[in-house]
């Protein structure tokens, strides 16, 4: 795959081993029931920046 920061987390989700490599790097979205309802909106860029993650890593990570 190749996400960016534009990638929606329903997008990354969907991929095997997606959700783990984002409870990996800190993401709180897949198990937050607010969020459940815009994983079609929420970017990960987004998603690393109110939370103070490094997206690079994330995308790195999920890139490999």
């Amino acid at each position: 795959a190749n996400f960016t920061k534009e990638s929606v987390l329903g997008e990354i989700l969907g991929c095997e081993g997606g959700a783990e490599k984002l409870a990996k790097h800190g993401v709180p979205c897949p198990t937050c029931p607010m969020a459940a309802m815009e994983m079609d909106k929420l970017t990960i860029g987004m998603v690393s920046e109110t939370y103070g993650l490094d997206a690079d890593a994330i995308l790195a990570e999920l890139n490999a």
